[in-house]
């Protein structure tokens, strides 16, 4: 994620003036930090836990889907 990060970055540099790039940065934070202050802790929390649990349900269907690829192989 870093590394796509990095590469965004990257992509708009000599794109976009550096100024605004930061502008646009800071207001994301601060976007982020009042809709954080809008919404229960609580909400925030389970936002939180249901996105964990999605990223989790993802992985199992990755490694499913690279053991059947494995499987595929042996057989093969």
């Amino acid at each position: 994620m870093a590394d796509q990060t990095e590469h965004t970055r990257k992509h708009f540099e000599g794109k976009i003036p550096e100024e605004t790039r930061q502008h646009f940065r800071s207001a994301r934070e601060e976007f982020r930090k009042s809709m954080e202050g809008m919404l229960p802790p609580e909400f925030m929390e389970h936002r939180r836990k249901a996105r964990k649990e999605m990223l989790l349900a993802w992985r199992s269907m990755i490694d499913a889907s690279l053991e059947r690829m494995e499987e595929r192989t042996k057989k093969a």
